[in-house]
């Protein structure tokens, strides 16, 4: 899996890490009030890598996912920022067109 990170979802990242001081970017389908496998393809801080986790590639960041949800997601990403929100996409499409910045925050069940 590879993840391509424009220079402006870069600099916002970077900005949100200063003030975190979070170590990964995790890619996380967030299930939550969601039934069965329905949920939103979105990205979270985390201070701690799990054992199974997976390295996402990618050129600046220490980005990843569990393997459990690498099927909800693209083997070719692309995360970009548009001076509001984050948007993910595919080659195939929009993941999530409105990732806000506050959903970097949310605490991530292991």
């Amino acid at each position: 899996m590879h993840l391509t990170i424009t220079e402006a979802a870069l600099n916002r990242l970077q900005q949100e890490m200063k003030e975190d001081k979070q170590g990964f970017l995790q890619i996380y389908y967030d299930t939550e009030g969601c039934c069965g496998v329905n949920g939103v393809p979105t990205i979270r801080w985390r201070g701690f890598k799990h054992p199974d986790d997976l390295e996402v590639e990618n050129e600046h960041l220490s980005v990843i996912i569990h393997p459990q949800q690498a099927t909800f997601f693209e083997k070719e990403m692309t995360l970009d920022f548009n001076q509001q929100t984050f948007r993910l996409t595919s080659p195939q499409g929009i993941l999530n067109g409105f990732v806000s910045p506050g959903e970097l925050k949310k605490d991530v069940a292991v």
